[in-house]
């Protein structure tokens, strides 16, 4: 493929107009038509600026096919995502299944301490997880802002029948689980310690259902390459509202751990103060559909 060829796939990969890339380009819309059809040549500087703009090199630009080069996924895209959604997805899976392992031990007759120190520990590494997996894709997002859309239909819709199967069945465990916690409820009470029992049993089910929402969530939005490549070249007003986005979070989540240092110190409800947990969690998702930008 030819100079002109590239640019045209380049612009077209990423939907875009002769005149939005001339503004990109600090050029007019002209000289953008012209170098498409062969007529003259961008200065070097503008071609550099190419190369960045779609994490395109410069010798497969000008002499090679920008198209063939992205039939593959060279930048290893799939992999990473892939790994993403498996570490997100257990993380918030596992934190949420220390409250159920806390409230067994608790049930189990030992010391809150144990029960205390088991939801502490898993939390600690589910955060540990998030934090360090949110810098992974931050950084690839930053390496690789655009991917060229190497999946095919096939391949798009057949996860497109899996991701129906992850929601459904997550909806699904959720509903097992509150019929489960009903039965328990009512043939063996609510007292100690069928009590921390049947609720850490729930809390487990309901462990794999955010697993299976979060996991198939990522994933969908994997071979959504076209939202990929828009959310990593956001207007600065989208970018200033995912950045309150996460301070409110993180805020919110900084409140809920010491909310529930606090009740465990002062009133000894080490076991019974998970739900703050589950509350920062409801408040985290209504902060992200309240800040969070819209697409137009």
């Amino acid at each position: 493929m030819s100079f002109s060829e590239n640019l045209q796939f380049l612009r077209a990969q990423a939907g875009v107009t002769q005149e939005q890339l001339a503004e990109e380009l600090d050029v007019s819309r002209q000289s953008v038509s012209k170098w498409e059809g062969g007529q003259s040549f961008p200065e070097m500087e503008t071609l550099l600026r190419v190369c960045d703009l779609y994490d395109v090199n410069l010798d497969t630009l000008l002499r090679g096919s920008v198209e063939e080069s992205r039939v593959a996924d060279t930048a290893k895209y799939d992999g990473f995502m892939n790994r993403f959604a498996r570490r997100v997805s257990l993380a918030v899976a596992g934190i949420i299944s220390g409250v159920g392992l806390a409230l067994l031990l608790e049930g189990a007759g030992l010391p809150e301490v144990w029960s205390a120190t088991a939801l502490l520990l898993t939390a600690c590494v589910g955060t540990v997880v998030l934090v360090a997996s949110g810098i992974q894709h931050e950084n690839f997002c930053k390496s690789h802002p655009v991917i060229a859309d190497f999946y095919t239909q096939e391949e798009k819709e057949s996860f497109g029948q899996k991701f129906v199967w992850h929601i459904a069945g997550g909806v699904g465990a959720v509903i097992f689980g509150v019929v489960l916690l009903i039965l328990g409820a009512t043939f063996l009470g609510e007292e100690p310690p069928w009590d921390g029992y049947i609720t850490g049993v729930f809390l487990f089910i309901v462990a794999g259902a955010v697993w299976s929402f979060i996991y198939g969530g990522i994933m969908h939005d994997k071979y959504d390459v076209a939202g990929y490549n828009r959310d990593n070249d956001p207007t600065p007003e989208a970018k200033r509202k995912r950045e309150l986005v996460s301070t409110a979070c993180a805020v919110i989540m900084l409140l809920a751990t010491a909310i529930y240092v606090g009740l465990g110190l002062a009133l000894d409800l080490w076991g019974k103060a998970w739900w703050v947990f589950a509350v920062g969690g409801i408040l985290c998702g209504v902060a992200a559909v309240v800040l969070g930008p819209r697409d137009e």
